[in-house]
């Protein structure tokens, strides 16, 4: 394919910015704002790929595999980003979402440019945290050509791994035949180049979409409830306390102390009071439905 680099929508100027320099501090903002706006309607296109996805990931956690994201730079820290917030927002186990990124933990707080093209270095990166067959591997590159993400696809598909490629350009460069491909147009950056701008904040959108739906579908809310919590802080015993006694006839101090009982688990909690039944045996109920409270209370408030 003779795509060169060059050729890249996200290496090309955007001419709605061409005397960025020269506005006023109010312009530069309006400027910005404009061009994010743009955002939605791009990553809405891509829907049915990500639908892809989260069908693939559901299925993957569901057989004891898991989704792992591959990134450099920014996009690797926005992949570790969303897999470090599933455990504490959903009480998943970490192990479901795990990011990766080229020059490893420290390029997540210092940039290490560099990284990005020793490809092998991604084989034995993805091989420390044990990839295997049946996983499903995320590599997100807006420019689509990373050599670090590039190899660590290639490698994941030879040893039977689900492939995604996240870019922010109308076609890959490498023609690969990976699972998915999601590819979002969302025009040149304001500053030439920078997609940690739009680019950035697209796949922010993308990967939130993605974890989110696939937990769920993997019954860890209930309506728009985070049932799944675990209680680690005040906030969140409050927050706990309070969807109880949303979903039940008992008052807060009641629902405190019911979310007490239950070992800090609302989804547990909401079982003893629907079922009257024992922590134990609201435990062996959320095994027996696989965490999806619906089919355990119903779809009506207790």
């Amino acid at each position: 394919m003779n795509i060169k680099p060059s050729d890249l929508v996200t290496e090309k100027q955007n001419p709605n910015s061409m005397d960025l320099d020269t506005l006023s501090t109010l312009e530069i903002l309006n400027l910005i704002n404009k061009e994010d706006s743009l955002l939605s309607s791009a990553v809405q296109k891509a829907i049915p790929e990500i639908e892809k996805v989260v069908e693939f990931a559901v299925t993957a956690i569901k057989n004891g595999n898991r989704i792992i994201y591959i990134g450099a730079g920014t996009s690797g820290r926005l992949g570790i980003l969303d897999a470090s917030e599933i455990p504490p927002t959903f009480s998943a186990p970490r192990e479901w979402f795990t990011g990766v990124i080229a020059g490893g933990p420290e390029a997540v707080f210092r940039s290490i440019e560099s990284a990005e093209d020793k490809p092998n270095d991604s084989i034995t990166d993805l091989n420390e945290i044990g990839i295997k067959m049946g996983d499903i591997l995320i590599g997100i590159a807006s420019s689509s050509i990373t050599p670090y993400v590039i190899a660590g696809l290639k490698y994941a598909k030879q040893i039977g791994c689900c492939t995604v490629f996240l870019i922010c350009n109308p076609n890959p460069i490498d023609l690969e035949n990976y699972d998915v491909v999601i590819s979002v147009e969302l025009g040149p950056e304001i500053i030439t180049g920078s997609t940690r701008m739009k680019a950035g904040t697209a796949t922010k959108l993308i990967l939130n979409m993605i974890s989110t739906t696939t937990m769920v579908k993997m019954g860890k809310v209930y309506g728009n409830l985070m049932v799944d919590l675990q209680v680690v802080n005040e906030k969140l015993r409050d927050r706990g306390t309070r969807i109880i006694e949303k979903l039940t006839t008992l008052n807060y101090n009641e629902a405190g102390k019911a979310l007490i009982e239950s070992g800090g688990s609302v989804k547990t909690a909401l079982i003893m009071v629907n079922k009257s039944c024992t922590k134990l045996e609201a435990e062996k109920l959320i095994n027996k439905f696989e965490g999806n409270l619906r089919k355990i209370i119903g779809d009506n408030s207790i």
